[in-house]
């Protein structure tokens, strides 16, 4: 399976042809609300909504879950071990069996952390997947005045990643050529996995220099002020994503606090 930065989202699609930082603002709305709420309710209404605006961002369903497959794994791990080793069982047990012990209060509290970590997690995924990297370093200096120097920087690092996955796959194919391989030997494998890391770590630092050199003799380093090839602009549209996304968490809020279970 080979890396990839770029958006995995019909380029039609309303959210996708939204201002990055737009996106940004409304992830982090929806985000700090589920990760401030302490109760189970609040960070579920907040992944239903997500769910819902799944249409709207031109993603399949089946690349939503295939990156989402390991993130959801560890919050359903979150809700197991916060309800396995729980300060307090509080409530009813629901199970009790010799030194395990779950209540209902328990199972409850794992989950409202399981649920947040999901909400961070998928909201996170919607805006990313639906943005192209160079759109987002522009609007990053475009709207929220961040330095150049850093956003072009940060950039050039998001565009390594791939190489580095083709590089790491090459190292892998060519010892394994030459016969060394891990095999069953958990030892073994741990020493050549740490080899593999150090030669791929040697050749980042060395790709690296050669691409600050590069940067600096283009005047990526002036101080003067810098034009920009794409203009990313606030349209209306956009500020009215960022307003859905702000309804929506003080009507979870809402709502929470309406049925009495909404805790902070």
């Amino acid at each position: 399976m080979t890396l990839t930065l770029a958006p995995v989202c019909d380029a039609r699609a309303p959210i996708a042809r939204a201002n990055p930082v737009a996106k940004l603002a409304a992830a982090f709305a929806v985000s700090v609300t589920a990760l401030v709420a302490a109760d189970w309710l609040t960070p579920l209404l907040l992944l239903a909504a997500l769910l819902a605006v799944l249409p709207f961002t031109g993603i399949r369903p089946a690349e939503l879950a295939r990156r989402l497959r390991w993130l959801w794994f560890a919050a359903a791990a979150v809700v197991l071990v916060n309800a396995v080793f729980a300060a307090e069982q509080t409530g009813r047990i629901l199970i009790d069996y010799g030194p395990l012990e779950i209540s209902t209060g328990a199972l409850l509290g794992g989950t409202a952390i399981g649920l947040r970590v999901c909400v961070a997690a998928t909201a996170g995924v919607l805006g990313f997947a639906t943005t192209d990297p160079t759109d987002l370093a522009d609007a990053l200096t475009q709207q929220l005045r961040a330095p150049a120097r850093f956003t072009i920087g940060a950039l050039a690092a998001l565009r390594l990643l791939p190489l580095l996955a083709a590089e790491w796959r090459q190292i892998t194919s060519a010892r394994r050529a030459r016969g060394l391989e891990g095999g069953r030997n958990p030892v073994r494998r741990a020493r050549l996995f740490a080899s593999t890391m150090f030669a791929l770590l040697v050749g980042a630092i060395r790709r690296a220099g050669r691409l600050a050199a590069a940067m600096d003799a283009r005047g990526f380093d002036a101080g003067i002020p810098r034009t920009h090839a794409r203009e990313q602009r606030m349209r209306p549209a956009d500020w009215t994503l960022i307003a859905l996304a702000a309804v929506a968490a003080g009507a979870a809020v809402a709502v929470s606090a309406a049925a009495g279970v909404f805790t902070v």
